[in-house]
């Protein structure tokens, strides 16, 4: 597909594009990617956002011992080890971090760099349910980063910037929404993976050049077919980081098609759209945190697991895999009643599978996911 070709080139030059920004005064804005910081305030600002995705590797969560206790988040280790490693690029170009604080695992992040680091970091309080006062205490943390972007930048954030913004990220979750429809075709033109990297992508591509070649791509794959799969699957769960694949890939060995996905940190999420009508700032409260899908510490939680059931209905999926990483608490304890909710309201099956990013694991999760493929096959 030469849009994907294009888009690849694209990333493979851009940390030395972000340099040569950045040596014209350009600030990058790092974020831990958990879906609550509108990148459309750091662009109004005139700085570049960068999300923080990485992982997959092991390497990495060993390194990370030196720095904190190994009963943490694997992704959430991963990202202190990544900036204190200094191999990745990225995470060594950061100016500032924001760190919207959704748990424990997240904060420790924020306390690392903090403490190991050079790198400013500003944290936005996140609730825990979606009452008016916790709308209102959301809204007022993104004032106060519009203020410290404001400051970092030396740039004010006018409303005719900040409604440029918004507009360009409604476009890019438009492109994304209507690629990724394409796979309820009952021979998905493109597999999970392919559009989970194209998702990733979308962390730290130039947003115009993002876009220009995902329309592109979605005018080559309009009306294409793929492979008759075995089995269709949902992937859910805590974290899929960029580089950790594993889990996509051993789906597909089984000839299963992951057609959709659900997590809370590392995908993208792209259903919403900002209103451009009305208060800007309320707009961009609005669609982060009152119509985004809570992940799994919300209470009520239902409201995921009515949204994965959803996906699960209109992408007419055999079963679900949940992926999560090791540590994770709250989603161990929402995938234990989920499941029944599943089973007993859908009549779907899930496999539940949990890692730590350690190469050993191939082996027991290739068996496990191309058992459960198996059953759920025809089903």
């Amino acid at each position: 597909m030469e849009a994907m070709r294009r888009l690849q080139k694209h990333l493979e030059e851009r940390p030395l594009e972000l340099q040569r920004m950045k040596e014209h005064g350009v600030k990058v804005i790092g974020y831990t990617p958990g879906g609550y910081m509108p990148e459309e305030l750091v662009y109004a600002a005139g700085a570049v956002p960068v999300g923080l995705i990485r992982g997959g590797s092991p390497e990495p969560i060993a390194e990370s011992a030196a720095y904190m206790p190994r009963f943490f988040d694997t992704f959430c280790r991963a990202q202190i080890a990544y900036r204190m490693s200094g191999d990745d690029p990225l995470y060594q170009m950061v100016d500032l971090l924001v760190v919207p604080i959704t748990d424990n695992n997240v904060r420790a992040i924020a306390d690392s760099w903090d403490f190991y680091s050079n790198v400013e970091t500003f944290r936005i309080g996140v609730p825990r349910d979606k009452e008016e006062d916790a709308f209102d205490y959301y809204l007022e943390g993104l004032h106060l980063l519009k203020d410290k972007l404001e400051k970092v930048t030396g740039n004010k954030i006018e409303d005719s910037k900040l409604r440029e913004a918004i507009a360009l990220s409604n476009s890019m979750w438009e492109s994304l929404e209507k690629i990724s429809l394409l796979r309820q075709s009952s021979r998905p033109p493109l597999s999970g993976e392919e559009f989970v990297r194209l998702n990733h992508a979308s962390f730290y591509a130039d947003k115009p050049t993002l876009i220009e070649c995902l329309q592109s791509l979605y005018k080559e794959l309009k009306g294409k077919e793929g492979a008759s799969p075995k089995a269709r699957v949902l992937l859910t769960g805590s974290t899929l980081a960029m580089g950790d694949y594993k889990i996509l890939d051993l789906a597909q060995r089984a000839g299963a098609a992951v057609v959709v996905e659900e997590f809370a940190e590392g995908m993208r999420h792209y259903w919403e759209r900002v209103n451009l009508n009305g208060d800007l700032m309320e707009a961009l409260a609005d669609r982060y945190f009152r119509r985004r899908v809570p992940p799994a510490w919300f209470r009520p939680s239902r409201e995921r697991i009515d949204f994965v059931m959803k996906l699960a209905k209109d992408f007419t999926v055999d079963g679900i895999i949940w992926y999560q990483l090791m540590y994770r608490e709250s989603y161990d304890m929402q995938s234990f009643y989920f499941q029944r909710i599943l089973e007993k309201e859908m009549g779907l099956r899930m496999l539940k599978v949990a890692s730590d990013y350690d190469a050993s694991e191939m082996g027991p999760l290739s068996t496990r996911v191309e058992t459960f493929i198996e059953t759920i096959k025809g089903k």
